[in-house]
């Protein structure tokens, strides 16, 4: 039986998958806590969505005696800290070595359990660094020597999940939607509500090392989740195919209106790849099908910034 007041610590408790494990945590009794640069999300009373229920402690890579002291008497760390694209203020290479950082602290913690979000397909010899660089990551946590739960989704949905809402943005605001090439290629989200519960399941564990794929209930051709999307939303718009590099430029022209890294090549490498799908059986309940007909009327009526995220 798990004590009352057993800590476990979050990384990113203001982003996503980060924030819905912590509620998690939090229904479950136990201390929470995070390592974060974010700031700390305001409900629409203006106020900390934790209610201050989360210590929050500086994710410094560069100080790993304060990051070890920030994890001291933990039992378990839940990271979900990567970047998606390489930038001037960021690299998937750094996000490496970071994250190196993170574990060896976690090693000198004590913790009992890593549970680390990864991405189906990783492969150390990708010539796509977000791949290589989860292999990578892999690798180092096996020869750690702490137990750990390696979960590897593809793309996530809810709230304001970047990927799916940003189609539906540009379907309310666009006549046309452009595919790279022919369409088929297949994607395989997974409700973040669903990976949270399997990632607090995974931390209680307290012996024996695992790796598992997780995907929703439901799998798409990347031209079908289009379609799903306009037909929730009521802004179903002809679908063009087109060459991956033209994808890419008119991803840089939207990136210039917004501000932000819209598509990279990479990104459209390993869809095209078939990277977002796996063969295992699916690991999450909630059909997408059902949460874009609960979510259509908010969906999209406002572009998710990655850069301002960050």
């Amino acid at each position: 039986m798990k004590a009352a007041n057993e800590k476990h610590v979050v990384t990113g408790a203001y982003g996503l998958s980060g924030r819905y494990i912590a509620q998690r945590l939090l229904k479950k009794g136990w201390v929470v806590e995070t390592l974060t640069n974010t700031r700390p999300l305001l409900d629409e009373a203006g106020e900390d969505i934790f209610k201050g229920k989360v210590k929050a402690h500086p994710l410094n890579f560069e100080d790993g005696e304060g990051l070890t002291r920030s994890l001291e008497g933990a039992e378990v760390l839940y990271n979900t800290y990567w970047v998606r694209f390489n930038h001037k203020r960021f690299t998937h290479e750094k996000a490496v070595k970071n994250t190196f950082a993170l574990f060896e602290a976690a090693k000198r913690a004590g913790l009992r359990r890593i549970v680390h979000v990864s991405i189906t397909n990783p492969d150390a010899s990708s010539d796509l660094p977000y791949f290589r660089g989860k292999a990578q990551i892999e690798a180092f946590l096996h020869k750690l020597g702490i137990a750990h739960s390696i979960l590897r989704p593809a793309v996530l949905f809810g709230d304001n999940s970047i990927l799916l809402n940003n189609i539906a943005w540009m379907l309310r605001k666009f006549p046309l939607f452009g595919i790279f090439g022919d369409g088929r290629y297949r994607i395989e989200p997974i409700y973040v509500d669903d990976l949270a519960a399997l990632a607090v399941e995974q931390g209680a564990r307290t012996k024996h090392s695992v790796t598992l794929d997780v995907k929703g209930a439901e799998s798409y051709e990347y031209r079908e989740l289009v379609r799903a999307i306009g037909k929730a939303i009521g802004f179903e718009r002809r679908m063009v195919s087109i060459p991956p590099w033209l994808g890419y430029a008119v991803g840089r022209v939207l990136g210039a209106l917004t501000q932000d890294v819209v598509i990279t090549q990479e990104e459209i490498k390993g869809l095209m790849a078939g990277l977002l799908a796996t063969d295992f059986p699916p690991t999450g309940p909630t059909k997408l099908s059902e949460w874009l007909l609960a979510n259509a009327q908010g969906l999209g009526k406002s572009y998710q910034n990655e850069l301002k995220r960050r």
